[in-house]
């Protein structure tokens, strides 16, 4: 299948890959490693992993991407850069990113516990990075790790988030409160705009309060109260984020952070309450779209440091 296909495919399961999953299409993406555009069965691994390092970076694509997002052009990424570097053996999830964000996450959990049972050596470490979404789904997957106590929890000491909502996506929430007024307005065409405007997939919706529970799903509510998330970041687990803002202006940089999520989302509110991260443990990349910093050399400097620590 080709690059263009295949994102083709990535974008049309963001949009309604639940629909796409819960109707048995087979165009609905199954969460799995892929290697070379490839689904990789983690029976397989042997095949393509003849010196396998018994430590592995886990990188998840965000919201209508594929793992070709982490892609620079010279072809490498950070997956290799890391293998280079550190010594990291590289897996790329694919998933549906039109499913809910919990659903991915409990996906990802299974999988990662099927991963420390049949990779083909020793494994001591499991270091995710999630790009956008798919930092909420490795935080998700975290939780029900937590709750069910599987085993590859356990092998995760550090966690890396790249432009990630952790506190939600104000856009969406913009447009869950648009289409609430537009359902109210008593002419058939409005009302059938906003019907058709609610059709976005679950994993879009679950991006406008980062919802990582199916609890937090139903007691969704237009705007955040609570200055925490519902699920903190995991004690245990060394956090490190980064976030991109087109800005350089201070006021700028807030409001509108990389223009799909503002600073204090991208950085979890860091900077307030008790659960705050060391500063250390965040960066913020002016200049730098939200597109960009799946594939940056900023960003890779930056994780190249942490890693070094």
């Amino acid at each position: 299948m080709g690059r263009k296909l295949e994102l083709a495919l990535g974008v049309l399961n963001g949009a309604i890959g639940d629909h796409l999953a819960r109707t048995g299409n087979g165009l609905a993406t199954d969460l799995t490693l892929v290697h070379e555009g490839r689904p990789l069965p983690l029976s397989r691994l042997r095949d393509v992993l003849p010196a396998p390092s018994p430590r592995v970076v886990v990188l998840l694509h965000g919201l209508m991407c594929t793992e070709d997002i982490w892609r620079f052009p010279s072809g490498d990424d950070y997956g290799a850069l890391l293998a280079r570097d550190f010594g990291f053996t590289p897996l790329y999830v694919r998933y549906n990113t039109g499913l809910a964000i919990p659903d991915s996450g409990r996906a990802l959990s299974r999988l990662l516990d099927g991963l420390v049972e049949q990779y083909p050596g020793p494994l001591e470490e499991i270091l995710p990075l999630g790009f956008s979404m798919g930092g909420l789904v490795a935080r998700s997957a975290v939780h029900f790790a937590s709750l069910e106590d599987n085993g590859w929890l356990a092998r995760v000491r550090r966690a890396i988030y790249v432009g990630t909502p952790h506190r939600g996506a104000p856009l969406e929430r913009a447009g869950r409160v648009l289409t609430g007024l537009l359902a109210r307005i008593p002419d058939p065409y409005v009302k059938l705009v906003g019907e058709i405007g609610d059709l976005r997939s679950a994993g879009i919706k679950d991006l406008g309060n980062a919802d990582l529970r199916h609890e937090d799903r139903s007691a969704r509510d237009t705007f955040l109260a609570d200055p925490h998330h519902p699920v903190p970041l995991l004690p245990s687990i060394r956090h490190y984020l980064v976030a991109g803002s087109l800005s350089r202006e201070p006021w700028l940089t807030e409001i509108f952070g990389d223009t799909m999520v503002p600073i204090s989302s991208g950085t979890n509110g860091h900077h307030a309450g008790p659960r705050a991260l060391p500063p250390g443990n965040v960066k913020v990349l002016p200049g730098l779209s939200h597109m960009d910093v799946a594939h940056h050399p900023e960003v890779y400097a930056q994780l190249k440091e942490w890693l070094t620590e």
